[in-house]
């Protein structure tokens, strides 16, 4: 399951049986700089028990990603 929000393309995940996560990559496919690392994706979240669980924890990490980017400007 993919999921577009706010640029980045959220892709959900089973890893063992009901336990999903997500996967967040910029949907124009640059990469992700946190604090000064590039990465091409980056994998958050808990093992949740659904797949839209997993997505809501990746746009709430995104959300305070950005927030904090904000910050610093």
């Amino acid at each position: 399951m993919t999921t577009l929000y706010d640029g980045f393309d959220i892709e959900s995940f089973e890893a063992g049986k009901g336990l999903w996560h997500a996967r967040i990559r910029r949907a124009d496919l640059s990469l992700l700089a946190i604090d000064g690392v590039l990465f091409p994706a980056m994998e958050v979240g808990f093992a949740w028990p659904d797949p839209e669980a997993a997505i809501a924890d990746a746009k709430h990490h995104i959300d305070r990603f950005r927030r904090r980017t904000e910050l610093d400007e």
